[in-house]
């Protein structure tokens, strides 16, 4: 990719990171990641909060860019070792709360990606919560962030929910 290219596709993703709004549910920071180069599986991390002024859920998730997106958690088992589960139920989002979905914990998970996922592409990404309805958001993919990069500080926000 040319210096140019690169510059381009930077700002696109800065751009397309600004907080997403909807009926007072706000998404900040999202941004999503292959597995590996060339995998058909991958996921998506960001913030969500939740200024409705009332408790929700967040219950389902679709995307066109995979076969099956599904809400998910990673769990331990009693031998310590680590296992993402399909969390069925969704997410709890409780009034000025927040959700938040980030590597080894919640997370949104894409299965069979029909293309692969490249540094600065956008994933159209529909939230759906059972009060607050559907919520689009354009997610840019990061194959370069470490963890814990980039995610905001919301320690002092009631009932911070990492459900």
């Amino acid at each position: 990719m040319s210096f140019k290219s690169t510059v381009m596709a930077t700002a696109a993703a800065c751009a397309m990171a600004l907080p997403a709004w909807a009926e007072g549910i706000m998404v900040n920071d999202p941004y999503a990641r292959a597995s590996a180069m060339m995998s058909t599986s991958g996921a998506a991390f960001m913030m969500i909060m939740n200024e409705t002024g009332q408790d929700d859920r967040l219950v389902g998730v679709s995307s066109p860019v995979a076969k099956m997106v599904q809400l998910h958690t990673h769990d331990e088992d009693e031998n310590g070792v680590m296992r993402m589960i399909h969390v069925e139920e969704g997410f709890a989002l409780p009034k000025n709360g927040m959700i938040a979905m980030k590597r080894g914990g919640n997370h949104v998970m894409f299965m069979g990606i029909n293309d692969p996922f490249e540094q600065g592409d956008m994933i159209p990404l529909t939230l759906t919560f059972e009060k607050a309805g559907d919520v689009q958001v354009d997610v840019p993919v990061d194959l370069e962030r470490k963890p814990g990069q980039g995610m905001m500080n919301h320690g002092d926000m009631q009932g911070g929910a990492d459900n």
